[in-house]
């Protein structure tokens, strides 16, 4: 006689002792399946990486990463520009040559040749961690922002710099800084704090202009308050290197205006 025919048959008012067993043979596969499908869904969408990286707990080393790759990018952008340059050299042509040199005439103010001299450079760091923990100031006030970088890059053009570099890079008519995080990208590279602005010229007149901006005169008011002190240091130099320029110069989304003629 089967199993089926010694169970107790159910008493009237009392539950059927078979039918929750029932129930978990259905619920638990179902159950597994939609597991084993969540499992697959966060494997692909991770691409076999952590899908709560440690990423943003160190800022630095995402910096540091991303300054590498983008430092082999432009190496690589440097070779194939060499290789341009030897290609259309070798071509025996009048007016290709006529057109490199009237490049090569623009190359300087540009900022595509290595210029150096005297100047002046500034540095700008956020406010001491201590001061952070326990300032009651509006925490935006305690850090470097970008348009804080722009505003001295302002004032040394205004100054008659004939070269401006922001953390060792050329400062060129494409180049774009912007806050990303508690770092800033410049021309497509995150840096973190401090921030370097130098700049070529007679460092007299750079500093006077730095003197006489609105704007850093209000930053350098907060550098002196306890409670922001962000940093502010300018130290004249006798001689500022400003590289070339070796980034790409194509514009990528930019568009001439249409005129109305």
């Amino acid at each position: 006689m089967s199993q089926d025919a010694h169970e107790r048959p159910a008493l009237e008012g009392e539950p059927s002792r078979r039918r929750p067993w029932t129930r978990w043979r259905v619920v638990t596969p179902v159950a597994v399946l939609l597991s084993g499908g969540l499992f697959a869904v966060s494997a692909l969408n991770s691409g076999g990486t952590d899908l709560r990286p440690g990423r943003y707990t160190d800022l630095a080393s995402l910096v540091r990463t991303e300054s590498r790759q983008y430092a082999a990018l432009q190496a690589q952008v440097s070779r194939l520009n060499d290789e341009v340059d030897e290609l259309t050299e070798s071509v025996d042509n009048g007016q290709v040559r006529a057109l490199r040199a009237q490049a090569r005439a623009l190359e300087s103010p540009t900022g595509l040749l290595e210029q150096a001299g005297p100047g002046v450079t500034v540095v700008l760091t956020d406010a001491p961690e201590e001061v952070a923990e326990s300032s009651p100031q509006n925490p935006n006030l305690l850090v470097v922002h970008q348009q804080d970088i722009q505003a001295v890059v302002n004032a040394l053009w205004a100054g008659g710099a004939t070269a401006v570099t922001i953390q060792g890079q050329r400062v060129v008519s494409t180049t774009g800084i912007k806050c990303i995080g508690n770092s800033v990208q410049l021309q497509g590279v995150p840096y973190s704090q401090p921030y370097t602005i130098s700049g070529v010229g007679d460092p007299t007149a750079l500093s006077a202009a730095i003197a006489a901006d609105d704007y850093l005169v209000r930053y350098r008011s907060d550098s002196a308050e306890p409670d922001i002190a962000v940093g502010w240091q300018e130290t004249v130099e006798e001689r500022v290197v400003a590289p070339a320029y070796d980034g790409l110069l194509a514009l990528s989304y930019a568009k001439p205006l249409q005129t109305d003629g």
